[in-house]
């Protein structure tokens, strides 16, 4: 190869001829100048490496700091990822408080608690004076916010469950009362005869009488004190035309002396329907209802189940009465 040198201050043109050994010598060189340089860029960054310094952070690519991506660090990833988790935890635990708030109004009716004593779409108020950590650690971490969500959940779930406990327990109750025998038999009349000892009105003798008496006009409607199934409707040598309704729990009702039956043997009747008349069957000096409450048998004094339904006593109260 001949290289022609030209210049101003040349008064004639030199030529150089390279031959293939000069290009070899060439390369060779440039080849070993490269090397040197790699060489110190190496031994630079293993040195500086171990610490967390300036030149690190300068010297490196943002693509291998950004695991190989560009514009997105890794805890932006982190972090938009976990918001996005924690974002659907907050929707789920929105929906599972508007339906705590739905079975906590439910709840709030059946245990009669009016809704100006405890509102349940009014958040409670709350205040204070602020007192700082003695950490002093005031700012509120990603982990502790999702430990802080995540026992908070727990806590919504908690409550949902003890509700729906509570709510069982207390349409029990409700359904109980209903079939407990807490409303007067007789609207008109009055109480003739008490429960307990006193004078038999044929035989002058002290005996014990095991239920009321409301004396009033032949022909006066008497309705079922509770809901129930209708286990005898027949005439009694004693009561007359008898009546004797099962409330459930072994406890039954029992009108006697009736001029007329209404319900029969397997009718199911509801709280306050019309099942006879008042009359003067049976071992009777007038018109009037024979009216007893028996468990297992045993005559109750109906006055504690009257008296509970005309109180509007609270429904657990009331249906401890059978207990």
């Amino acid at each position: 190869m001949q290289v022609i040198i030209m210049h101003s201050r040349l008064t004639q043109a030199k030529s150089l001829t390279l031959t293939s050994k000069h290009l070899a010598i060439f390369i060779s060189l440039f080849v070993l100048f490269a090397f040197i340089i790699s060489v110190t860029v190496i031994n630079l960054t293993a040195r500086y490496s171990t610490s967390d310094s300036v030149f690190v952070k300068a010297i490196l690519p943002a693509a291998l700091q950004n695991g190989g991506s560009f514009g997105v660090t890794s805890n932006d990833r982190y972090l938009k990822e976990n918001l996005a988790a924690m974002a659907v935890k907050v929707g789920e635990m929105q929906a599972q408080l508007i339906r705590l708030d739905a079975l906590g109004e439910r709840v709030q009716g059946l245990a009669g608690v009016k809704p100006e004593e405890f509102n349940f779409k009014e958040s409670p108020g709350r205040g204070g004076a602020e007192v700082s950590l003695l950490s002093g650690k005031t700012d509120l971490s990603l982990v502790d916010f999702q430990t802080s969500l995540d026992m908070l959940a727990k806590d919504v779930n908690y409550r949902s469950d003890y509700f729906n406990v509570v709510e069982s327990k207390l349409m029990s109750f409700k359904l109980q009362a209903k079939l407990l025998p807490t409303i007067v038999p007789v609207n008109v009349g009055y109480n003739a005869s008490t429960f307990g000892r006193r004078l038999d009105p044929f035989s002058g003798r002290t005996a014990f009488h095991e239920g009321l008496d409301f004396s009033a006009p032949t022909g006066t409607p008497i309705v079922a004190a509770a809901g129930g199934v209708v286990i005898a409707a027949e005439y009694h040598p004693e009561f007359g035309n008898m009546l004797e309704i099962d409330h459930g729990g072994d406890m039954i009702t029992r009108y006697a002396h009736a001029s007329k039956l209404f319900a029969k043997v397997g009718d199911i009747v509801k709280r306050g329907q019309h099942v006879a008349n008042i009359g003067s069957t049976g071992r009777s000096t007038g018109a009037h209802l024979h009216f007893e409450v028996r468990i297992k048998g045993i005559p109750q004094n109906p006055h504690k189940f009257l008296n509970a339904g005309n109180d509007g006593a609270d429904v657990s109260k009331i249906a401890s009465l059978v207990r």
